[in-house]
């Protein structure tokens, strides 16, 4: 009788205990996998159909007085024809504009201090809880609050107080972005920073802060994208303005007022500039979105 070989007989063995991997269509994982896949498909079309609607209702409906004139011109007067909403374009870019240059600092380094100087500090855990509740504060009170505050002190509405109340919105979001954002740097990196000598304070600034700039920066993008669409503070606070903005200290125009003021009135040409200024609206808040989405892309 012929010696089968030991390697021989230790690889039939191998093979004669690997696992079958193989599965039918019919087997009640695999069904009950497709089922639940269709499901979160099906609900995901669903979830889509109304911002597709949104968009081809906008395209449809302003798309057709986009042009050069109507985005660099003023508003017209009265039931005349023409116009555009160049000024409400400037003024919504001007009051987001100083919106940013208060609570993006004081955000940023309300972050860094919640998430890498003291986050377990009694001070921390207060501000953290102010931020969180100011996250679900209606933006309309936002608005009141800086007139009484702000615009009857001044005296007048102006862009400097549309910027205020839009800061106030704009703080919450920057200010737990940030955070979740330098809790995110890995451990290691900061113990190296303090191994080299630096201060706490010195290994957030210069070494937590910068690694977790791209976080930082989707959160003050996704802040400014809904920033740019408030109207209730606006309406407040800088009012509306018929003409260019030539001073801060002056009623401002902006998209959101222009759009809430021509869509009520009797006129088709202000209808029309309402639904084509809704479209711009849209655009620059999908612009800003699609920024946060690049700068909070992993980097391979």
């Amino acid at each position: 009788m012929t010696d089968i070989p030991a390697a021989a007989l230790a690889s039939a063995d191998t093979r004669a205990a690997a696992p079958q991997m193989r599965h039918s269509f019919g087997d009640r994982r695999n069904v009950v996998n497709g089922l639940m896949t269709g499901v979160l498909w099906l609900m995901a079309v669903i979830a889509a159909i109304p911002l597709f609607s949104v968009l081809y209702m906008l395209i449809s409906q302003g798309g057709t007085r986009i042009s050069f004139e109507t985005l660099t011109s003023l508003p017209p007067a009265g039931f005349m024809a023409g116009g555009g909403f160049g000024n409400a374009i400037l003024g919504t870019l001007v009051m987001v504009g100083i919106a940013g240059l208060i609570s993006v600092p004081i955000g940023v380094m309300g972050g860094v201090f919640l998430g890498a100087v003291a986050p377990e500090s009694t001070l921390a855990s207060i501000v953290r809880f102010v931020a969180k509740t100011l996250t679900g504060f209606p933006s309309i009170l936002a608005g009141v609050f800086v007139f009484g505050f702000l615009v009857l002190s001044m005296g007048t509405y102006s862009a400097i107080a549309g910027g205020v109340a839009l800061a106030v919105g704009m703080l919450p979001t920057v200010m737990l972005t940030a955070e979740q954002a330098v809790r995110m740097v890995p451990q290691r990196m900061k113990d190296a920073a303090v191994g080299m000598g630096c201060t706490p304070a010195q290994a957030a600034w210069k070494v937590t802060l910068p690694a977790a700039l791209p976080g930082v920066m989707t959160g003050v993008m996704l802040a400014v994208a809904g920033a740019a669409g408030e109207s209730a503070p606006i309406l407040f606070t800088a009012l509306f303005s018929s003409f260019w903005i030539e001073s801060l200290f002056e009623p401002t125009a902006s998209l959101s007022i222009l759009i809430f003021n021509f869509s009520g009135m009797p006129f088709p040409n202000q209808i029309e500039l309402a639904w084509a200024a809704s479209l711009v609206l849209v655009l620059i808040v999908l612009v800003f979105n699609i920024l946060s989405r690049l700068f909070g892309a992993p980097k391979l």
